[in-house]
């Protein structure tokens, strides 16, 4: 993953992108790795405009979108907290925490591109391919491995249902139209199979 850091938009703070690329690498991340990371930074790239005045923020927040990925829960708004702090007194600190914590419902509003950028990046992963979807899936159970098998198949099934319900799963017109109709077609079928 050493091509993570053409995505890193702050050459004096090196030091803090090898402390969040170590959070993604903890071995137990089933999901929520450097993996994810480097497909989120991917995303991002595809569908943010050439010359983007956000640019800077909206790749620091994929950076920090995961940086605390626990059972604890409330990970997006450590995640966020955690953010604020690193890059108290930049001009980003605010706008990235912000983004942050829309990650949680990925529910930007109708007039916020760069949190629609950011939550289609971070759902792309519903469109992925087969194999690489079945990945995903066997990730997010591994992060869970706690959590009985019912349990987790319940809770899991409401997720993906809640997805569905969605109008549409992306906000951004390409990401809609690269996306949408094998997303919907991977949480169908992975709803089938939850039984």
């Amino acid at each position: 993953m050493t091509g993570l850091a053409r995505w890193w938009p702050l050459p004096d703070r090196t030091d803090l992108r090898d402390r969040l690329r170590e959070a993604y690498d903890d071995p137990a991340r089933g999901y929520h790795d450097l993996r994810h990371l480097a497909e989120v930074l991917q995303r991002l790239d595809e569908l943010m405009p050439d010359e983007h005045p956000g640019r800077d923020a909206l790749l620091l927040a994929a950076w920090f979108h995961d940086a605390v990925y626990d059972s604890a829960g409330d990970n997006e708004e450590r995640s966020a907290r955690l953010a604020e702090q690193q890059l108290d007194g930049t001009p980003h600190a605010v706008e990235v925490a912000r983004l942050v914590r829309l990650t949680e419902t990925h529910r930007p509003a109708e007039d916020d591109l760069d949190g629609q950028l950011l939550c289609d990046a971070d759902l792309a992963i519903l469109a992925a391919p087969p194999g690489r979807y079945d990945d995903y899936v066997a990730g997010v159970r591994a992060e869970y491995a706690d959590v009985p098998e019912a349990d987790f198949r319940t809770g899991r099934r409401a997720i993906l249902q809640e997805l569905l319900a969605k109008p549409a799963l992306f906000h951004t017109p390409r990401a809609r139209q690269r996306w949408e109709l094998r997303a919907r077609a991977n949480v169908q079928a992975e709803i089938a199979r939850l039984g």
